[in-house]
């Protein structure tokens, strides 16, 4: 008699920057993954890792009937993939369990929960707090809403993607504390970059100043990640500075929603959009240093 453990099983839908860093992950770890994204030109990330790619939603949801982790730009995505045609929620055997790690708008994901819900699908906005190169290394956290027997139902999935996963509460919630979460980090990342870049106008090594800042009480992990990438303006993505665009634009709207005047964040938005308009789209966020830099200065993205 066979006593092995029979190999646990994940769908991946959406294999860019996070997707294909997930796939690694759980791959790394012993699971049988099946990943899909509808451009074959994507998850190029994924060449030498050993999982199975399939052509459909249809196929993702024949062969992951317990799971499916969503890994996708925005909540319009996440609506298509979930309810639109040749969906999830659309299949004759859906997923058990939809893990949505998409920064989403926090209203639509708790609609959309409750839709789920109503065709037997659990639901749970599962966000990721980090690069895709800390998502690799287990350093991110997970911030993960919806119903609380689910979250603890995929204990094996949390162990695998992180020591850090924190339960939030209801539907939405997970969504809601990760843009709170990038609303901070991002502004992390504009005050490094306008220093580094008085410095280096000042005539100050940038260099030599981010060693000064990460050693005195100005110290932050965003110095330890986006600094070195600053100084030495390597821009190769790790998080694209187009989608923390999108994610400032959902914290402003969470903002009017809530009373709330995020005027810090108005200002990130207008030069976020400046950034992009330059060129840094598809460049990691570090790049956003170049929107204090001379222009004629730029060593390209």
């Amino acid at each position: 008699m066979n006593n092995e453990p029979k190999p646990k099983t994940l769908g991946v839908v959406g294999l860019g920057l996070v997707g294909s860093a997930l796939v690694h992950l759980f791959t790394e770890q012993g699971w049988t993954v099946f990943g899909f994204d509808i451009d074959p030109d994507s998850g190029r990330e994924t060449d030498s890792v050993s999982f199975t790619r399939v052509e459909s939603l249809r196929a993702v949801s024949e062969r992951c009937s317990e799971r499916v982790l969503l890994s996708l730009p925005t909540s319009d995505e996440v609506e298509a993939v979930v309810e639109g045609p040749g969906g999830l929620a659309r299949q004759q055997l859906p997923p058990k369990t939809i893990i949505d790690t998409t920064t989403t708008h926090p209203d639509r994901t708790k609609s959309l929960a409750d839709r789920c819900e109503r065709c037997g699908i659990e639901f749970l906005d599962s966000t990721l707090v980090g690069s895709s190169v800390q998502i690799l290394k287990r350093e991110s956290q997970v911030l993960v809403g919806g119903n609380r027997e689910t979250f603890e139902s995929c204990s094996d999935v949390w162990e695998a993607l992180s020591d850090r996963v924190y339960y939030m509460g209801r539907s939405g919630s997970g969504s809601t504390a990760k843009l709170v979460v990038n609303l901070v980090l991002g502004l992390n990342r504009l005050v490094l970059a306008e220093g580094l870049a008085l410095a280096e106008a000042a005539g100050v090594p940038p260099g030599g100043m981010l060693e000064i800042l990460s050693e005195g009480p100005a110290s932050s992990e965003v110095m330890r990640t986006k600094g070195p990438k600053m100084v030495n303006r390597d821009y190769s993505a790790q998080a694209r500075l187009r989608q923390h665009l999108k994610d400032v634009g959902l914290i402003l709207e969470m903002g009017r929603r809530s009373g709330c005047r995020l005027r810090l964040s108005e200002l990130h938005r207008d030069l976020l959009e400046k950034a992009v308009a330059d060129g840094w789209g598809e460049a990691d966020n570090s790049s956003i240093i170049e929107v204090f830099r001379d222009p004629d200065s730029r060593d390209g993205g």
